[in-house]
């Protein structure tokens, strides 16, 4: 069965599903109304579970030993098995900086998430807006009582020789 939730981060609130749940993979695209060639990122606990879906060198274990858990996204190449498995030769990878998110990813293990909305649209933050549109789609919206930042999470590639920032979102790299 294929589970898809949402749920919030410290940015903005994610809907996401097991990152190897391809039934709920494409659900979400099919929610959001998303090209399938914009990839999905995956929000993990720890770096243990960073470890397991993409491949570090110094440069970005640097960067997340001093961002994360917070509002950055690492683009970073994939194991073998994560091309394998869902098609992915690079994997954007976060730990958010959220009581009940990193719980859901502990429990969950790594989960590929984007922001709630219809693609191209700003990210819905209201509990209440996101219960109105979306209860009837997703397994489980869990609520907070605590705000979240409402700026989406910085992007940068670690793919290349030098790092590129993607998307400039809270987290300033020096």
């Amino acid at each position: 069965m294929s589970k898809v939730i949402i749920f919030p981060t410290d940015t903005v609130y994610g809907i996401g599903t097991p990152i190897y749940d391809l039934e709920g993979i494409e659900r979400i695209y099919k929610i959001k109304n998303r090209s399938k060639n914009k990839p999905l990122a995956c929000l993990c606990a720890s770096l243990d579970q960073i470890e397991k879906i993409a491949i570090l060198d110094e440069r970005s274990r640097m960067l997340i030993n001093k961002y994360l858990p917070g509002g950055l996204t690492l683009i970073l190449k994939s194991t073998d098995e994560v091309n394998e498995k869902i098609g992915y030769k690079t994997i954007g990878v976060r730990i958010p900086k959220h009581e009940i998110a990193l719980n859901i990813l502990k429990e969950n293990g790594p989960m590929l998430t984007t922001s709630v909305n219809d693609s191209g649209s700003v990210p819905l933050n209201e509990y209440d807006d996101i219960y109105a549109k979306y209860s009837s789609l997703v397994d489980k919206i869990y609520k907070t009582n605590s705000s979240s930042s409402n700026v989406s999470s910085t992007v940068v590639s670690c793919v290349g020789e030098k790092l590129v920032v993607l998307r400039q979102g809270e987290v300033i790299i020096e």
